[in-house]
């Protein structure tokens, strides 16, 4: 069972974005079961008959992962001896660019490839700019995908999201059923994209037998994530606007209903498990990282507990003009 939660929440401003360090308590059990279940082994990593130190290049490096892997590689001893970790910023390469790609992987080289780079934002700038969401993510994954494939990359382990799966669908979900149905209608653009990574690992797989796979992320929330209230995800946008309402004395604003179930992950927690799925899962199908089942919140629920972490007592207003997005059933996914 994986389990993270609040244990303390220490703000402070930079020029840019509000940043939060919160330290989770984590759990992550591996069973036999588990790994027999996925064929999966816990030996030195060992993909297409080779053995040996990996040159890993990480997209979307200076971002929320990619910092958060960065910080597991460097600092908490995830790296191992031989290896070389790259963290490719949208500054150093423009990955839209199908030359920027390309130049990029001529200079590094690399074997693996984690890839988190995207065009990404909240419920309410996806719903503005669903083109653009669609269009940008399109060219950065086929860029990413079709240049590692040419440069013999072993293994990709792209970044999905929980938008991918069907609007309207039975429950549990599991990752089979990612293709059943359209995306909720606020962010089809930026969701049929990422399902198009799932459509071109498995064409790859059947072309060229390359085992390059994915993973499905909840809501994650940790360092560096970006706080800007407008084009936030739910978690850095709670913190923001606790921070802001206490520091001000105003009511605490919270668009939607409250209702909305929603599970979410640390990003520390995520990035250990992003080198367990590197090293360790051998599969194409894409696969799920969330919480249990059983700490699942409700919006609400995340109020309340950034509220309490930050000693915010005002009041907590629910705009319930504005749209929930896709709301999530109880036990909505099964887990491993």
């Amino acid at each position: 069972m994986y389990k993270s939660q609040f244990q303390k929440i220490d703000p402070y401003e930079n020029d840019k974005f509000l940043i939060i360090t919160v330290v989770p308590v984590f759990t992550c059990v591996l069973t036999p079961e588990v790994l027999n279940k996925h064929h999966l082994s816990l030996s030195v990593c060992q993909m297409n008959g080779s053995v040996g130190p990996m040159r890993v290049l990480v997209t979307g490096g200076s971002g929320l992962v990619g910092r958060a892997i960065e910080r597991v590689v460097k600092e908490e001893g995830g790296g191992r001896e031989g290896e070389e970790w790259i963290f490719l910023s949208s500054k150093e390469t423009n990955l839209v660019s199908a030359e920027e790609t390309r130049a990029a992987f001529e200079r590094h080289r690399p074997t693996h490839v984690i890839h988190l780079a995207a065009m990404v934002g909240g419920l309410y700038r996806n719903m503005r700019q669903n083109l653009d969401f669609w269009r940008n993510n399109v060219h950065i994954n086929d860029n990413v995908l079709h240049t590692s494939q040419e440069f013999g990359v072993v293994k990709v382990v792209s970044c999905l999201s929980t938008c991918v799966f069907p609007d309207k669908t039975t429950y549990p979900i599991d990752e089979t059923v990612m293709h059943n149905g359209a995306p909720h209608e606020s962010n089809y653009g930026y969701a049929y994209a990422k399902r198009m990574i799932d459509v071109h690992n498995r064409a790859l797989f059947q072309q060229y037998g390359l085992k390059y796979t994915a993973v499905i992320p909840t809501n994650m929330f940790g360092p560096h994530d970006n706080y800007n209230i407008e084009d936030g995800h739910v978690m850095p946008g709670l913190i923001h606007k606790t921070y802001l309402a206490k520091k001000e004395g105003k009511p605490l604003q919270v668009w939607g209903s409250g209702r909305a179930l929603r599970q979410f992950i640390y990003s520390l927690d995520l990035a250990r498990l992003f080198l367990w799925v590197l090293r360790e899962y051998d599969e194409v199908e894409p696969i799920i990282l969330s919480v249990g089942e059983e700490d699942e919140l409700t919006v609400k629920d995340a109020v309340d507990a950034v509220a309490e972490a930050f000693g915010f007592e005002g009041d907590v207003i629910y705009d319930t003009s504005k749209s929930d997005g896709q709301n999530l059933q109880e036990n909505d996914f099964l887990f491993l």
